[in-house]
């Protein structure tokens, strides 16, 4: 039996490599730049709502593979969410990551973000997971 571990390893590897999120968008209601300082990692994040639904979500930059794994998925995870909805799965994926919740009734509602979960004992790595999720924080919290 395949190892979880080495399932989230490789949804973060596919994502960093080969992600479909990684576009410019057409019309945009909200572009925000994310930048890491300490390891040079920088993300443009794109939003265009629907009201208040996350109707499409891209990037583009460039960094680490864990930086761009996270934008990816959190973009996948976000993606037709309610501003409200998206902000307690921001929320929870920060927690997680700073290890300040594993319930896992809560981690539920990350969908494939849980796949970070680990990164938490890699604290050299928990800004390049957060960055994108920053960012977005950020954004909706001006809405």
């Amino acid at each position: 039996m395949e190892d979880l571990n080495d399932v989230y390893n490789e949804l973060i590897m596919e994502h960093s490599m080969n992600s479909y999120n990684k576009k410019k968008l057409d019309k945009v209601d909200f572009c925000e730049i994310g930048h890491n300082p300490n390891c040079g990692d920088e993300i443009t994040l794109e939003l265009k709502m629907d009201g208040d639904i996350i109707q499409d979500m891209a990037f583009s930059g460039h960094g680490c593979a864990i930086s761009q794994a996270s934008t990816s998925i959190m973009i996948d995870t976000l993606k037709g969410k309610t501003i409200e909805e998206a902000k307690e799965i921001i929320k929870t994926f920060i927690e997680m990551i700073k290890r300040e919740t594993t319930n896992e009734e809560e981690l539920k509602k990350l969908e494939d973000a849980i796949a970070f979960r680990n990164v938490a004992n890699m604290p050299a790595r928990v800004k390049c997971a957060l960055l994108a999720w920053h960012t977005v924080e950020d954004i909706l919290n001006k809405k």
